[in-house]
């Protein structure tokens, strides 16, 4: 709806205040509807009100992430999908429809930012605040926490300038709430009483500014809300990062949490769980971020635990010492918005119960495109996923929330990633920590598990970080492949409500055969072995935590498909006896039917013929990491294959042999865990407990503990 459309105050009941000394002759009037009251002066804060949420302004004025924090595009809201219909074909156009940009280009130019809170809007402009860091996500404070009304508060400069104030509902339409203008005058602070009555499937507020003959300046805006008296004190977080071989990137981190005052009331202990060779007290970079956090600093060293070790390791230090409200879980390779850090532990002060609250994750490539607006675990499959109505991989400057109808809806998420997750320290205490699970799933098995015991996960919009995205990796072919198999399946067993985990064993076998027929030998061997872990029973997990990874890593080296090679020349070119049928390259999609025929007889050749001859000593096929589909590898005998990262290659060369040796334990190993699923998961889920406990964790970690006085690890 246009900003010209009728108000609908009779549904919002808004109250506006303008304090200029013009409002104060004007006489007040009052109505069921809207009550506006005028005065000279701005009414001094209530003793039992705290802020919510604060207008911010990009740190460095980085053009990349401007529309996350402003708006001058139009909204155009696209179509609601029980309009368009419920074939296959309106679906997938609309599907395509939804993902085409909006945006024309228009935006802001950096020295419109005068600072951290302020923003000039030139004259005769309008720009809106329907943004990510600066729309009020009223469906998420409505559903989960006790604040039951907002107060905006915005002080505005500049003659002729208009605030106007809208929500949206939660299938994206937008309705205009209410409007203040200065007039004549030269600045003007205009509160709006917003209820949050109306939003309990979805829906924001925000606001637009209009410029009128002179530049306007948005000097401030706050969403503050009356709050119960135990509920007007903060609480304070420690941070734990887990670091690995990062030094620079987690220098500049620390430096750029303890440089942000505001910030800083809200820190108990920053911990950094040093599992590298390279360390962050050498980075260059370490002398500023001590220098910033002083005494909130705290490193810890211990050996590579990985994710899991090194955040379970930030719960029990946090849990023992007990002076912080709250643990954040932090990646050490993210570039984080410290406002969205104090909006976390305001939004897990003010929740009904204790609640872990979760940051979004956007690119750190490209900086405006979400990862994912909320994630569960599909319970059937028991696989991670963007729930079916929302997208991943958005990107907020082609198509802003205000066009995106989807992202009015408020996402319900079953887990958060530790890039950037907030746990109460009470839920810690009630439910343990960690799994060991080295790396993959420990965050999604942790908020499973906290959900079962009655603490919510909330993905909160208005808290991220910038991250490297997981879809730039090739964790589905490297050492990583084991975890990913052995995690799921770990955590399947001790979550799942299906019998025998719903498709997991199927889905899992699925992948390995194609992994199979892809000739990635090395990695169906590590999927097998980590098969045989879960096999081998709960107790373990914490042995392994210390030694698997290297184990891995030596076994897989052994294979061709494992042997990575920067320099393309290290591989023979290209030959093969047969050209391409018909000269056709690799990079067509093949139809659905043409990928069930190639998943029904690719494994019978593989396991039939033998391997072509000259495939024995050149390569078939060069295949780029964007077309290597198992369904496009399996019909050669040897390729050359470029991986996601592009910096290296590897060959893959077909093995009748051990294809046939594979995939006869493949097919063992998944009719023993069919048949042994009931007795594993009765077995994992009388050892959680234990194996989640502070006190096994103490003694995993004591190799690095023992013979340290009682703070270890903290800087001089």
């Amino acid at each position: 709806m246009s900003e010209t459309s009728a108000t609908t105050s009779a549904t919002t009941s808004a109250t506006r205040r303008r304090t200029t000394k013009k409002a104060a002759q004007k006489s007040v009037q009052k109505s069921e509807q809207t009550s506006v009251q005028k005065s000279v002066q701005q009414p001094a804060r209530e003793a039992n009100r705290r802020v919510l949420q604060r207008q911010i302004m990009p740190i460095d004025r980085d053009f990349d992430v401007f529309a996350l924090y402003v708006d001058a595009e139009d909204a155009t809201l696209d179509a609601d999908k029980y309009e368009i219909g419920g074939t296959k074909a309106a679906k997938d156009l609309n599907n395509a429809a939804i993902r085409q940009a909006t945006s024309t280009g228009r935006g802001i130019a950096p020295d419109q930012i005068e600072s951290r809170t302020a923003l000039r809007v030139r004259s005769g402009e309008r720009l809106s605040f329907g943004t990510y860091f600066n729309a009020f996500p009223a469906s998420y404070w409505r559903r989960w926490t006790v604040v039951s009304a907002v107060r905006l508060t915005i002080d505005v400069s500049g003659r002729g300038a208009t605030v106007i104030v809208y929500r949206s509902l939660a299938n994206g339409r937008s309705q205009r709430v209410d409007s203040a203008g200065t007039g004549a005058e030269a600045k003007g602070t205009f509160t709006f009483e917003l209820p949050l009555d109306t939003f309990v499937d979805g829906g924001w507020y925000w606001y637009n500014v209009v410029a009128g003959d002179d530049d306007a300046v948005v000097e401030s805006a706050e969403w503050s809300a009356e709050v119960p008296d135990d509920r007007l004190e903060h609480g304070t977080a420690d941070i734990a990062i887990t670091t690995m071989n990062r030094p620079d990137f987690c220098a500049k981190l620390l430096t750029q949490m303890g440089s942000d005052e505001l910030l800083r009331p809200y820190l108990d202990t920053v911990m950094v769980m040093e599992q590298g060779t390279k360390k962050v007290v050498d980075s260059e970079f370490f002398d500023a971020a001590k220098g910033s956090l002083g005494d909130k600093l705290r490193i810890i060293e211990q050996g590579n635990l990985g994710g899991s070790g090194g955040y379970a390791r930030g719960q029990l230090e946090s849990l023992r010492k007990g002076t912080a409200t709250y643990a954040l879980m932090m990646d050490d390779d993210v570039v984080c918005e410290p406002e969205g850090i104090i909006r976390a532990i305001t939004f897990g002060d003010l929740a009904r119960r204790p609640t872990i609250v979760g940051g979004h994750m956007f690119s750190l490539y490209n900086k405006s495109e979400l990862h994912s607006f909320g994630e569960i675990v599909q319970p059937w499959r028991f696989w991670w996923m963007t729930p079916l109505d929302g997208f991943s991989r958005w990107d907020l400057s082609a198509r802003n929330i205000r066009s995106a109808r989807w992202l009015h809806k408020r996402v319900d998420v079953d887990f958060n990633g530790w890039f950037m997750c907030l746990i109460p320290r009470a839920v810690i205490a009630e439910i343990g920590l960690s799994l060991p699970l080295f790396i993959k799933w420990d965050d999604a098995e942790y908020g499973l598990r906290a959900k079962a015991a009655g603490f919510p996960t909330v993905t909160f919009p208005g808290a991220a970080v910038w991250h490297v995205p997981w879809t730039d990796k090739n964790d589905a072919l490297d050492w990583q492949a084991y975890f990913h198999v052995r995690n799921r399946l770990v955590s399947a067993l001790l979550h799942s409500t299906y019998p025998r985990g719903g498709r997991v064993i199927r889905e899992n076998l699925n992948h390995t055969v194609s992994h199979l027929v892809a000739m990635q030998y090395s990695t169906v061997e590590i999927r097998n072995q980590a098969m045989e872990d879960v096999l081998a029973g709960p107790e373990g997990l914490h042995a392994m935590l210390p030694t698997r990874l290297a184990e891995v890593n030596a076994f897989r080296k052994q294979f061709t498909d494992a042997q990575l090679e920067p320099d393309r020349e290290a591989f023979p070119e290209v030959r093969r006896k047969k050209p391409p049928k018909k000269g056709r390259d690799v990079v067509e999609v093949p139809s659905k039917w043409a990928q069930r025929k190639t998943a029904a007889l690719e494994p019978v050749r593989h396991f039939l013929t033998k391997e072509r001859p000259l495939s024995r000593e050149y390569p078939e096929v060069e295949i780029r990491a964007v077309d290597a589909k198992w369904y496009r590898i399996a019909s050669y005998d040897s390729a050359v294959v470029s991986m996601n990262d592009g910096t290296s290659a590897a060959l893959y060369r077909r093995d009748a042999k051990k294809y046939r040796e594979l995939a006869a334990r493949t097919a063992a190993l998944h009719a023993r865990l069919t048949k042994e699923w009931p007795r594993l998961a009765e077995q994992y889920r009388a050892a959680l407990h234990d194996v989640t406990s502070p006190e096994t964790w103490e003694q995993t970690f004591r190799p690095w503990t023992e013979g340290t006085d009682a703070d270890p690890g903290r800087t001089s």
